[in-house]
């Protein structure tokens, strides 16, 4: 891990990657140390994150899949550019093929990536894609050269349906101590699996991430199969100090107020997969007071907040 306190960190950008992948064991919720005390550390920067979650439905198997969602994918990325995608439905390659046009985004800078295969009970090993890929979820983000340290830490929830054969994982990875990016794909057939797997997520596996690395910002990004205003709500699973927002439907972005989500909105994906993309630009330390400002004048494609989107708190 990399000295966090190094001024050469670039702000501006998320620098999350793929370097060595650990499951963090089930454990009780564990309480976080002072966020408190330890926000006071931290300078006031303006870092500004435009953050992309994708659902592309590409697993060959489901009735949404067109073959075409990787394609409209890489022509979002091209054009919205966003520091982070976090990717649903996906077959492994995907991630690969994605990481070439988030690459020609951001050239220069070093690409980095991260998968992880859901479970198959009945053969104990991974899902699979209709061409025999792994299938399951992933991350794209970028590091301003020469840095490299981050760590991802991945797993498979202990509560799943047992009537799926798919058994649901989540995705986490720690930057630097600067901050904590998550994605999961809760799951489809039971409303109240997928809301104790949200609870696993946020209430075990971020606060053991925090003990073993440090507090840092977190955000999680994913489509949760859950609803607000559902039954069971999604918002029962927003621990305190987070804040959220949605798509309308499914797809959410939550994040602790020291990474707060200044805008959101969906992007169209032309019928090539199920779900609209969802984008949102975070400000990391919401205490400053020019992050707002920074967000409208220098990465918003559209005024800040927009009206209907701002998060929850």
């Amino acid at each position: 891990m990399a000295d966090r306190s190094h001024p050469g960190l670039r702000r501006t950008l998320a620098v999350v990657g793929l370097i060595a992948v650990a499951t963090v064991p089930a454990a009780s919720s564990v309480a976080d140390s002072s966020v408190a005390g330890t926000l006071a550390a931290r300078p006031a920067v303006s870092t500004v994150l435009r953050v992309l979650q994708l659902n592309l439905c590409n697993s060959g198997r489901a009735g949404c899949y067109t073959g075409r969602s990787v394609t409209e994918a890489a022509t979002v990325i091209s054009t919205e550019a966003p520091d982070l995608v976090t990717l649903n439905e996906i077959c492994r390659d995907d991630v690969t093929t994605l990481e070439r046009t988030f690459s020609r985004v951001h050239g220069g800078d070093t690409i980095v990536s991260a998968f992880k295969a859901a479970g198959d009970r009945p053969s104990g090993s991974v899902t699979r894609c209709h061409d025999g890929q792994p299938y399951g979820i992933g991350m794209l983000t970028h590091l301003e050269p020469p840095y490299t340290a981050h760590t991802v830490r991945s797993g498979i929830y202990p509560p799943q349906d047992v009537t799926d054969p798919e058994e649901r994982a989540w995705l986490c990875v720690d930057l630097l101590g600067e901050l904590h990016a998550c994605t999961t794909h809760l799951a489809a057939t039971d409303v109240t699996v997928a809301l104790a797997q949200c609870r696993h997520l946020l209430d075990t596996v971020v606060p053991t991430i925090r003990r073993n690395a440090g507090y840092a910002p977190t955000v999680l990004l994913g489509d949760l199969n859950l609803r607000r205003g559902g039954s069971p709500d999604v918002r029962s699973c927003v621990p305190p100090g987070y804040q959220r927002i949605d798509d309308g439907a499914l797809q959410h972005v939550m994040a602790t107020t020291d990474a707060r989500i200044c805008c959101g909105r969906s992007v169209g994906m032309h019928g090539a997969t199920d779900h609209p993309g969802l984008l949102t630009t975070l400000t990391l330390d919401g205490r400053h007071p020019a992050l707002t400002a920074r967000c409208v004048e220098t990465r918003s494609r559209r005024p800040c907040p927009v009206p209907g989107s701002t998060a929850e708190r």
